[in-house]
């Protein structure tokens, strides 16, 4: 009697175990580390940029000033790289496959206006 009660316990705790470590897998999604041009000039675009990229789907963004490149590493399975990209669309600066709308564009102040006139 004891011993099929503890096999019972055993077989209850092994399956709540597996139960647990199976869904825990589901809830990680596979980061991937990516970059694309943003078009931007100064410290303020570099903040406004980055600022665009915090979102729970994202775990690192740094836009470098020089190259114009935004390195990311994002949940790929969570998120697209083009929703990346219109997020900082949405923020007033072109990527390579976005363009900002000319409304928000414009709002940016004038150091950070880089299209050509």
């Amino acid at each position: 009697m004891i011993r099929s009660m503890l096999r019972k316990t055993i077989l209850s705790i092994l399956t709540t175990i597996f139960i647990l470590s199976t869904f825990s897998s589901a809830q990680d999604s596979e980061v991937v580390k990516s970059e694309f041009k943003v078009f931007g000039n100064c410290g303020m675009c570099k903040s406004r940029i980055e600022k665009a990229m915090k979102i729970s789907e994202v775990k690192f963004a740094k836009w470098d000033k020089k190259s114009k490149m935004l390195t990311v590493a994002f949940k790929s399975d969570v998120i697209a790289m083009d929703s990346l990209q219109k997020l900082v669309a949405s923020v007033g600066h072109d990527t390579e496959k976005f363009k900002a709308p000319d409304s928000l564009y414009n709002e940016l102040p004038g150091c950070c206006l880089y299209r050509e006139k």
